[in-house]
């Protein structure tokens, strides 16, 4: 499956992989690493010109690897920012004289900083479009009354209500049965754990023009819950008060309301799966003056900005709808259709059906082929701007795998020697194995010599990184799952074994072994 690729990923060096070194490694791991590759690299040890060139610049890489995390400031740094934090003129990132943990902090308050600006260019500007339909014709139809109406035998399903709003921090709507409405919000941190909200509006109808105020006072009683206190002033005042408690799996709230015309008590739960799709499953129960109203539904992510939802409201005396919304980055698309003034259990099965019927329909003919498409395509356009980067990795590799020749060599007799570890073939990359997915082409290189360089008193030993990273390795397929193969000989008995890419390996082990004994 192919995975999306960051800016990191394309032009960060990864440090830890280079050493080999775990990123918890202390200081001793790694000057050991270290001195192990300047040996490999110093470019005295090379008398060939070309060779001498090339070790001097995998030398300098590799210094400067060591020079980056040695120094537990510049290594705090490299490990929340990447290289691109070290190369910030002026260190404009972060004081330098700050200690690791205050650079890992003020990191954390920009985060969150960043996080507040994306969801306030998430949620404002933003738009909503609300279309009610009436198809109470499906369910409640008087057949007697239509018996002699040509064409009376199919329902009528209408558009019976229609409202746009638009808000940019002042907010416009339009097309609601009730007239226009002009509104202004204002927003104020009080505390570091409690802010207020203001919404002042003015609808115009035919009766004049009607002025509305909404206060809301929100406190943080701890890391996931919330409080909040409400007061509306108009047409229809009323005073509310809620507690919302939002997890990572689940999101939950009650409420109470006193005012004109209505009263009520509300109790509702969510779900979160944690799953791709972003899936939660609700539901909820309100009660109060007019009547009693039970709500279940779900929700689902569609693609990168869209999550599309339905929901079926069953109460006395409203009857039974099904709401229908699509939420499109700052956009919403609601369409409340009202099917029965009855609780009919037909009703109701349809409501609940139907939807997940069109959806799954939709998802497998529609959606999936469509995201599959679109993710091949921007997986194209990475690889196609990551070339030129794979192309000079690739020349380094090479230029690694002629470096470690004659250190392989040496290796290799000690390892024969003692009856030690000898890597007979190694490969990374795509492999194929899924009868399905014989069309998919197979991508792997040869880091057999690689390995080989690694091994040390008759032991490998990888962390838990990249294997793009090492030494002489480079990424022949970017973008895609990737692991490491490898068939190698220990004490005169051959192994194997394969580990994904990012997977620790340490060898030789007896559960690689290859029973040869059928």
């Amino acid at each position: 499956m192919a995975t999306a690729l960051s800016e990191e990923e394309l032009d960060n060096e990864d440090y830890y992989s280079l050493l080999n070194v775990r990123r918890e490694a202390s200081s001793e791991e790694l000057k050991a690493a270290y001195r192990r590759l300047c040996m490999l690299y110093h470019p005295d040890k090379h008398r060939d010109p070309e060779l001498k060139s090339q070790a001097e610049r995998l030398f300098n890489l590799v210094h400067q690897a060591y020079e980056v995390l040695s120094d537990p400031q510049t290594r705090a740094i490299y490990d929340i920012y990447g290289k691109r934090g070290l190369e910030m003129e002026g260190w404009e990132v972060v004081e330098r004289r700050r200690t690791p943990a205050e650079i890992r902090e003020e990191f954390e308050r920009l985060q969150r900083e960043r996080e507040e600006r994306r969801l306030q260019q998430r949620t404002n500007p933003k738009g909503t479009i609300s279309v009610g339909v009436d198809a109470t014709d499906l369910f409640d139809r008087y057949d007697e009354e239509y018996e002699d109406v040509s064409g009376s035998s199919f329902p009528q399903i209408e558009i019976n209500k229609m409202h746009i709003s638009q808000s940019i921090e002042l907010e416009f709507g339009a097309g609601d049965l009730q007239g226009p409405l002009f509104g202004l919000k204002l927003f104020r941190n009080l505390t570091p754990r409690c802010f207020v909200t203001t919404n002042c509006a003015l609808q115009f109808s035919s009766r004049g023009i009607r002025p509305g105020l909404t206060t809301v006072l929100a406190r943080n009683l701890d890391k996931n819950t919330v409080g909040y206190l409400q007061w509306r002033w108009g047409i229809q005042s009323a005073m509310n008060t809620s507690i919302v408690r939002d997890t990572k799996t689940s999101h939950f709230t009650v409420a109470l309301q006193l005012g004109i015309p209505h009263s009520f008590a509300l109790i509702s739960y969510q779900h979160k799966f944690q799953d791709d799709d972003q899936t939660r499953v609700k539901g909820s129960l309100k009660a109060g003056f007019f009547g009693t109203v039970v709500e279940y539904g779900a929700e689902r992510k569609i693609s990168r900005h869209s999550v599309l939802g339905a929901a079926v409201s069953v109460g006395v005396p409203q009857g039974v709808s099904l709401k229908v919304k699509l939420n499109r980055a700052s956009q919403t698309y609601f369409f409340p259709i009202h099917l029965t003034d009855q609780l009919l259990p037909s009703a109701m099965f349809y409501a609940t059906v139907g939807p997940l019927v069109v959806y799954f329909a939709m998802h497998r003919l529609i959606i999936k082929p469509y995201l599959r498409a679109q993710k091949e395509k921007e997986l194209e356009k990475q690889r196609e701007s990551a070339a030129t980067d794979v192309l000079q990795k690739k020349q380094e590799a090479e230029s690694a795998v002629r470096l470690m020749q004659e250190s392989v060599r040496r290796i290799i007799e000690a390892e024969e020697s003692r009856m030690g570890l000898i890597i007979v073939n190694a490969w990374y990359g795509k492999f194929v194995n899924d009868k399905s997915r014989k069309s998919e082409k197979v991508k792997v290189i040869d880091v057999t010599v690689p390995l080989q360089c690694l091994v040390k008193d008759s032991k490998l030993i990888l962390t838990e990184a990249s294997k793009a990273g090492l030494p002489g390795f480079y990424d022949p397929c970017v973008g895609e799952e990737k692991n490491l193969k490898v068939l190698y000989q220990f004490r005169g008995v051959l192994h194997q074994v394969m580990v994904l890419d990012s997977e620790a390996l340490r060898i030789p082990k007896q559960s690689h072994r290859i029973d040869t004994d059928g």
